[in-house]
């Protein structure tokens, strides 16, 4: 295989998943209100001047929920694509994946609050 076939292939595969991420964005409510709140957090970030490390755990944990959410959404098209009528064993499916979501949203909330409280906290001192 070409080194062109083969680097072309990969500029293809990013357009793909630029596309995907900007339907997520388009489509799906709580992706618009995870990153409304991950834009959020990084104006926080400039206006505190957290550390590096602080925006490293930052962009993470919003990068896992974000992520979190896009799996969701496909376990969720997917599973209506199978059944589309209710099903009990889809509805158990449904709820482990929004399950996985919420993990990765407690334990990002829990970041933002290690992160933040410190800073919020000197504005009263």
């Amino acid at each position: 295989m070409s080194f062109l076939k083969f680097s072309s292939g990969r500029v293809r595969a990013v357009g793909y998943a630029f596309k995907g991420m900007v339907a997520l964005i388009r489509r799906e409510p709580s992706v618009k209100v995870q990153v409304f709140l991950t834009v959020l957090v990084i104006a926080a970030g400039f206006y505190f001047e957290i550390t590096a490390t602080q925006w490293m755990f930052q962009l993470l944990a919003a990068g896992l929920v974000l992520s979190a959410e896009g799996l969701n959404s496909a376990v969720e098209a997917i599973a209506d694509f199978i059944h589309p009528d209710y099903h009990l064993k889809i509805g158990h499916i449904k709820d482990i994946a929004a399950g996985a979501v919420f993990f990765a949203a407690i334990f990002s909330t829990i970041i933002g609050l290690i992160i933040y409280v410190p800073y919020i906290l000197a504005l009263f001192d």
